[in-house]
């Protein structure tokens, strides 16, 4: 557990002080709570991703010997598992949350 909240806080740190342009602070502290959303969302996303991709893998090529070679089964089960996305980014956040206008700023 020790390890992953230093890779947590490292990615923070790094999010933070690698950032390209000088922000105010309202948008650096929403920059860096969806950066941090983001990475905890990832730590839990990627590897299950992973295992689905790799389980989807197998079952397509396992369904396709099963079923004597019908490719559109095996078809169907490749295309719902190995799709993306595989990782979160704050546009697929943003887009999952839908519109919300008390998060919009007032310009």
């Amino acid at each position: 557990m020790t390890v992953t909240k230093s890779l947590s806080a490292a990615l923070i740190l790094a999010s933070l002080v690698l950032s390209p342009e000088r922000l105010r602070a309202e948008d650096s502290t929403e920059k860096a709570g969806v950066a941090v959303g983001v990475t905890a969302g990832n730590l839990w996303f990627v590897p299950i991703k992973a295992i689905t991709v790799t389980v989807g893998a197998m079952s397509g090529a396992l369904s396709y010997v099963v079923t004597g070679g019908n490719r559109e089964i095996a078809d169907q089960v490749w295309r719902d598992t190995l799709q993306g996305p595989y990782v979160i980014t704050p546009d697929l956040a943003r887009r999952a949350i839908g519109h919300r206008p008390e998060l919009q700023q007032n310009k």
